[in-house]
């Protein structure tokens, strides 16, 4: 069945475009196309709906109007708490790595995914792209030399030792605690807020110890204390969401330094569009 596909193509589409939604578009319309389409010389079907899911994903990242850097975008978040047992949730690309690959065009992140991500040959890169091996060479080099000049470490993905770090950090922005918030947060710690179209955001980036941790304790007292929060992980990284009742108002994703479990990023997602699936 076609629609066995799906779960299989989400990881390829996903992991380029940034979207759930988009994601499940793409996916419908290539299965939607194939359906109709003449399937003579179609000798592996499976990697023939990878290549045009792929394809079709460049093509629409393609056509998304750029980003201005005040209007923050992030990418809608997936839960990833039952990759483990859902085999397509573990190759949904980390929440930091999806935000630096913005600095990608969609033909460099396409093939940085299927290089580092899925383990694709260059041969087999420049099969699905309808290109050459040293064009996929070329794309692999440009997207590392990018991604170098802002990569952080590999981000702490242990839930037992994420969990007490970020216990603490509700504590102390209870407490309105700065000192002990400054301790949790890396020096050149960057904060995002998307709100998209629909909600007004306090600030939409913010960077340093200092000014970082004045906004989180004025945002918590202002707008969020009235919330609970709930402990996930988004895209393999740690996360809280925080509801009142049974209304999911955001999203917050850390990306935390293994090497000494200070937070070097928080990402939050406040824009309904991008929430409307992570509810209870």
């Amino acid at each position: 069945m076609l629609q066995d596909y799906q779960h299989t193509l989400f990881p390829y589409a996903y992991n380029i475009l940034g979207s759930v939604e988009d994601a499940k578009d793409t996916i419908q319309d290539v299965l939607s196309n194939y359906v109709s389409a003449q399937k003579e010389g179609i000798e592996n079907e499976k990697a023939y709906l990878v290549r045009s899911v792929i394809n079709q994903s460049i093509n629409a990242k393609n056509k998304r109007k750029t980003v201005n850097y005040d209007n923050v975008w992030l990418p809608e978040p997936v839960a990833t708490e039952e990759a483990d047992k859902a085999l397509h949730l573990r190759d949904i690309g980390s929440y930091t790595m999806l935000i630096l690959m913005e600095a990608l065009n969609p033909k460099e992140r396409a093939v940085f995914i299927l290089k580092e991500g899925f383990g694709y040959s260059h041969e087999e890169i420049a099969e699905v792209l309808s290109g050459t091996v040293e064009q996929s060479r070329k794309l692999l080099s440009r997207a590392k030399g990018k991604l170098d000049q802002r990569k952080q470490g590999a981000p702490l993905s242990n839930k037992t030792v994420s969990a007490a770090i970020l216990d603490q950090y509700l504590h102390a922005m209870r407490k309105g605690d700065i000192q002990r918030l400054e301790n949790l947060l890396s020096q050149d710690i960057v904060f995002h807020a998307d709100g998209g179209t629909k909600v007004n955001v306090a600030k939409k980036f913010c960077t340093g110890v200092h000014d970082v941790s004045q906004l989180l304790v004025y945002v918590f007292d202002k707008f969020q204390r009235e919330f609970t929060f709930e402990f996930i992980m988004i895209n393999h990284e740690p996360a809280l969401l925080f509801f009142l009742g049974t209304k999911l108002y955001g999203c917050q994703v850390f990306s935390i330094s293994p090497d000494d479990n200070k937070i070097q990023r928080i990402s939050t997602v406040l824009d309904p569009d991008k929430l409307k699936n992570m509810g209870r």
